[in-house]
Order: C-alpha cells, then sequence, then structure tokens
C-alpha cells in the first residue's frame, strides 16, 4: 500500500446482534495500535445502528459506523426503504452504494447505484461504491467492461466529485462468500485497472481514492492482499463476524 489511510470495513450482512456489538467494538478498541493508523468500519443492520452507535462511546472507540444501504430516493411514500437522512440521524458515517448482492438478488442497476451515490454525498455520508463481476462474466472475459459500466454510471450522473473523498470496492461476485479468493496478482490488475478509470477523470482524485478488495478476505490471504500497491483494505464479510479474525484482518492492513 500507500501512504493511503487503509480500510477495514466489516459488512455483517443479515447477522449479529447487541452481543457481537459489543465484542467487537471492545476488541476494537483494545487494540490502541489501530486507532490513528487505520479506518475500522462496521455495517450491522439497521436495527442495530443506535446500539453500536452508544458502545462505541462506551468503550472509547474510533469504529466508524456504516449503513449496509440506502434508498435512492430522499424521502416519500417507499414503504420498508431507509433513507440518508434516517442512517444519518442514527449515527452512521458512511454507507455502502451498490454492493453485489444488492445487485444479484435485488436487481440494483448500476444507474440507481449512482443514485445513492449522490444521495450520499449530498447529506456528507461517505459512500462505500461498490463495482465488480459476476462468475459468467468473469470467464467469458467481461471484468474490464463490466468495471468500466458500473464506474461510468457514477461518472455520468455525479461527474469527477462523485469518487472525491469516496471508497471503492473490488468485490469480485464468484469470491463473495464462497471462500474462492482473487489472487493478490489479479486483484492488483484489476484494481490498478480501477485506478486508472478514476486517473482519466481525475489524476487527483486517483491518488488519493482508496480501493478496497472484498471477496472471501480471511487473517491467512489479508497480508499478501493487503501487500498490493493498488489495495488500501477490504471488504469483510463472513470473517468480520468473529472479532479475533477480524482484529487479525486489520493488524494485516497496517504491515507496509
Amino acid at each position: 500500500m500507500t501512504n493511503r489511510k487503509p480500510v477495514v470495513a466489516a459488512n455483517w450482512k443479515m447477522n449479529g446482534n447487541r452481543q457481537l456489538v459489543d465484542n467487537a467494538v471492545q476488541s476494537i478498541a483494545k487494540q490502541s495500535e489501530l486507532k490513528n493508523n487505520l479506518d475500522v468500519v462496521i455495517s450491522p443492520p439497521a436495527t442495530l445502528f443506535s446500539y453500536l452507535d452508544s458502545a462505541k462511546k462506551t468503550y472509547n472507540s474510533d469504529v466508524i459506523l456504516a449503513a449496509q444501504n440506502i434508498s435512492e430516493f430522499e424521502q416519500g411514500a417507499i414503504t420498508g426503504e431507509l433513507s440518508v437522512h434516517h442512517v444519518k440521524e442514527m449515527g452512521c458515517q458512511w454507507v455502502i452504494c451498490g454492493h453485489s448482492e444488492r445487485r444479484s438478488l435485488f436487481g440494483e442497476r448500476s444507474s440507481v447505484t449512482a443514485q445513492k451515490v449522490l444521495q450520499a454525498k449530498k447529506q456528507g455520508l461517505k459512500p462505500i461504491i461498490c463495482v465488480g463481476e459476476t462468475a459468467e462474466e468473469y470467464e467469458a472475459g467481461k471484468t474490464y467492461s463490466r468495471l468500466t459500466a458500473q464506474i461510468e454510471a457514477i461518472f455520468n450522473l455525479g461527474g469527477e466529485q462523485a469518487f472525491t473523498d469516496s471508497i471503492v470496492a473490488y468485490e469480485p461476485v464468484w469470491a463473495v462468500g464462497t471462500g474462492k479468493a482473487a489472487s493478490p496478482e489479479l486483484a492488483q490488475e484489476i484494481h490498478h485497472f480501477i485506478r486508472g478509470m478514476i486517473r482519466a477523470m481525475s489524476p487527483v482524485t486517483a491518488a488519493s481514492v482508496r480501493i478496497l478488495y472484498g471477496g472471501s478476505v480471511t487473517p491467512d490471504n489479508a497480508a499478501a492482499l493487503f501487500s498490493q500497491p493498488d489495495i488500501d483494505g477490504g471488504l469483510i464479510g463472513a470473517a468480520s463476524l468473529v472479532p479475533e479474525k477480524f482484529i487479525k484482518i486489520c493488524q494485516a492492513a497496517m504491515v507496509d
């Protein structure tokens, strides 16, 4: 990695409870070396937002609270959705936009993800912009065309400002939850491509934007992945549900 501050973000998905919040936040707070050297993010189910926000204060932790999703609309008669105002009011500072499961399970289109990114930016939340290809697209050699379409959808709607002070997460769908992570070499190649696309929009933004890898990251492969020059940390799924594993991944992100 470079002088970009690394990020390790836990995406708990539809898992977790108050006990996990306490265990995770307390465990992170005990690791004094993480402070100031790493942005540690936890994205729990929405029912735990307020409890996690309180736990941060109880354990004097610098954990950043992130929402897993927001509506592309600011308000209205949209049953079951949470607006950016709702998650911000509950203490969220960051928000995941366009996660592969939102795209694959709920049919979220890149144009909708772009709207969510702009909603987050408008209200002062930092978006974690997820991009990635399916197994079919990967096997057909369409990785780069798929990433190009996803990134261009955001740029076309929000311009280069959409990527300023944002996070990008590359998550190959074929690696998410499968136990089969991309090799460090392949992940670096694709991260380099993503940074190159952003460089074409804004060289300054490209140099500073942090690009995370997400897809079966474990304590065993984290160091090799995070040592790549264009990989600035990880978006962690299953391993983030075990505080001991998550701590080891966080520590791996600080190794230069």
